[in-house]
């Protein structure tokens, strides 16, 4: 996880996992870029010590990072206001390979998962899901 995400606070949490072939680790986020995939996996499960919980997911999209052509979804965390938390949503459903149906509105806890992508030098594949229930 980010070293900046509070788990029990943070309007986001942003988990990191190494992309490894056979659908290891977050390697298995790959088939997110499958619209059929997707239609068959709308939901991520997410335990913590303290809680299970389930997150609808949002959107899914490719990136670069480390450059001024990416979009920087690490660097939500924590929504100063409602308008900062509807743009970073906006922001990730614009970029979505599909249109998952689903959004998040202010107030919603959201996970922000992120591995390699290897389209693009520094490619990240994102899934970002809301909280359910």
């Amino acid at each position: 996880m980010q070293e900046n995400c509070d788990i029990a606070e943070s309007n986001n949490l942003v988990i990191y996992g190494h992309h490894i072939k056979g659908g290891k680790m977050f390697g298995a986020l790959e088939d997110y870029k499958s619209k059929s995939f997707y239609e068959k996996n709308k939901n991520i499960q997410f335990d913590t010590l303290t809680e299970q919980a389930e997150y609808e997911i949002v959107a899914v999209f490719k990136t670069v990072a480390y450059s001024s052509d990416g979009f920087r979804y690490y660097d939500f965390v924590d929504a100063e206001n409602e308008e900062e938390f509807n743009s970073y949503v906006g922001k990730c459903k614009e970029l979505a390979l599909y249109d998952t149906g689903a959004t998040a509105e202010y107030g919603d806890r959201l996970i922000t998962l992120s591995t390699c992508e290897y389209s693009a030098q520094n490619g990240r594949l994102v899934v970002v899901a809301k909280k359910v229930g």
